[in-house]
């Protein structure tokens, strides 16, 4: 049985349509899910909604609607997201469903066998936007003097009973676990900031609200719901069959990495760990948080008439197109920009013109001087070793080996400078001169080159899933080779003996234009 492999997205606060950083982490997420799948793992992806809170019932009350219809409508717009981002989850989890409240239930016994959680009255400052408790030393003063959390988010002062969670109990365990496993933070500015936090002392966590019924029951206090955080975490766990599921629990838990937004780090890293220490739990092996889409260098912000709809630009550009620009520009773990002029201008430099180019080009001398056969192979010149070299250890060593360090930018890099050498190769060798001169050669070339372009096709499948898989089906490249440890056999000759025969090609990457509003800026 292959290795199994479990990565999940942060759990998404329906309380308004997804935005371009929702889009962004299930793209980045999605990509390292195909990857391993590619690689042979058994892979399991969870995504879904985080539903409770005082938000979302001040949000609904806001709306007029009952605040359980108010989400379901809510979360449909994020699994509409993520199917039209084509994005390969295996389970989108919603944080009101029955067997979620299960689990969150199940996780809030273990925290209270364990002795963690007592009673008594929570006195401090709370952030509804957030669903966050911050202390008065994290505070800072806006406008009107108004009392802001770290997120720049209004807080409020806050006075009910509360259960509360050891979180102090917890300090040494954490700091012993960030020391001795430093990539469970990820990247190192994630970590430092996070350890700075936790020596400055952790103080007990309120975990339950009375002011509200909107949430998870708290076993033996139907008068408390938990505190959305609690269930919200907990969800990374029903996802994968927690608590009655125990051989799928068994053989995906822990995670291997949540992928979650810089400004959530301190539940993830510190709560979520502390929770599972508390509870017995395997802990997650990592905890990435990327960094922040910045429109045209700005933070989207209503106010700025910047927020985009990642749904109208997947309309405008296509998704693959989408998926591309975000993995190819930013580099994962900071901060990005994006505009549709760089969609475009990156799209039709790479997909359109480079690799579009190399496949069409090659496929249509194929069509057009071998019949849509493949060609014969008439012994092998430096040059083509050369490439082959070249293209083997780009997709077989360097692509992997970005992918597994969450290096999607790099791993790019490295596949369009791939790109480019097939296309110094293709010009220098000159197919289409050959015909007359030396036709065995021309075969020999245009072997190499098909051999070459499914290798490039595999390696960008989990980034341009679409595009790249609708270019191995007119290849017509098996499906039992399209893997990272497959792709580099010796399955041309049997391919070629199929007497498979290529259809007229069809172009996948049509160079983009910009809107006529964004083009007459130019």
């Amino acid at each position: 049985m292959s290795d199994p492999f479990y990565i999940t997205t942060a759990i998404a606060y329906p309380n308004g349509k997804p935005h371009i950083g929702h889009a962004y982490e299930a793209i980045a997420t999605d990509t390292i899910a195909r990857f391993q799948r590619l690689m042979g793992r058994d892979v399991r992806f969870v995504t879904g909604t985080d539903e409770h809170g005082l938000k979302m019932v001040q949000t609904a009350r806001a709306a007029g609607r009952e605040t359980l219809e108010f989400a379901d409508e809510m979360s449909s717009y994020f699994k509409d997201m993520c199917d039209r981002l084509n994005i390969s989850y295996t389970a989108f989890v919603r944080t009101s469903e029955v067997r979620h409240h299960e689990a969150s239930q199940a996780l809030w016994k273990a925290m209270e066998s364990s002795g963690d959680l007592y009673l008594d009255r929570y006195e401090g400052w709370y952030s509804v936007r957030d669903e966050a408790f911050y202390d008065e030393s994290e505070l800072h003063i806006g406008e009107g003097d108004v009392k802001l959390s770290p997120q720049d988010t209004p807080v409020e002062w806050t006075v009910e009973e509360t259960w509360f969670f050891r979180l102090s109990r917890y300090q040494n365990a954490l700091l012993k676990l960030f020391n001795e496993n430093p990539e469970f933070i990820q990247p190192e500015s994630r970590r430092n900031e996070v350890m700075r936090f936790v020596e400055g002392g952790l103080r007990d966590l309120s975990v339950s609200r009375t002011s509200f019924d909107w949430g998870v029951k708290v076993p033996g206090s139907p008068d408390h719901v938990m505190y959305v955080w609690v269930d919200a975490l907990t969800t990374y766990m029903t996802g994968v069959g927690y608590p009655d599921n125990i051989a799928e629990f068994d053989r995906f838990w822990p995670a291997d990495v949540h992928i979650i937004g810089k400004d959530i780090v301190r539940f993830h890293a510190v709560y979520w760990p502390a929770f599972l220490m508390s509870a017995g739990l395997p802990l997650p092996k990592r905890v990435f948080g990327h960094g922040f889409l910045l429109s045209r260098g700005e933070k989207m912000s209503k106010s700025l008439g910047n927020v985009v709809d990642p749904m109208e630009l997947a309309e405008l550009f296509g998704v693959d197109a989408l998926r591309y620009f975000f993995l190819r520009e930013v580099s994962f773990g900071q901060d990005g920009s994006y505009s549709a002029e760089a969609i475009v201008t990156r799209v039709n430099a790479d997909l359109a013109n480079s690799f579009g180019n190399l496949a069409q080009r090659t496929l249509s001398l194929i069509f057009k001087n071998c019949d849509g056969y493949l060609p014969e192979i008439h012994g092998h010149h430096k040059d083509d070793e050369e490439l082959f070299r070249t293209i083997g250890d780009v997709v077989t060593n360097q692509i992997p080996d970005h992918f597994q360090s969450l290096a999607m930018s790099q791993a790019l890099e490295s596949w369009i400078q791939a790109v480019f050498a097939c296309n110094a190769y293709i010009d220098a060798q000159a197919p289409w001169t050959l015909k007359k001169t030396d036709p065995q050669r021309m075969e020999t070339v245009l072997a190499t080159l098909f051999i070459c372009i499914a290798q490039l096709a595999v390696a960008a499948l989990p980034v341009i899933p679409e595009s790249a898989g609708k270019l191995l089906d007119q290849m017509g490249i098996p499906k039992e080779v399209r893997s990272f440890l497959l792709i580099g056999s010796h399955w041309y000759s049997g391919h070629a003996e199929s007497n498979f025969r290529l259809e007229q090609p069809q172009g996948l990457f049509p160079r983009l234009e910009l809107p006529a509003e964004e083009g007459s800026d130019a």
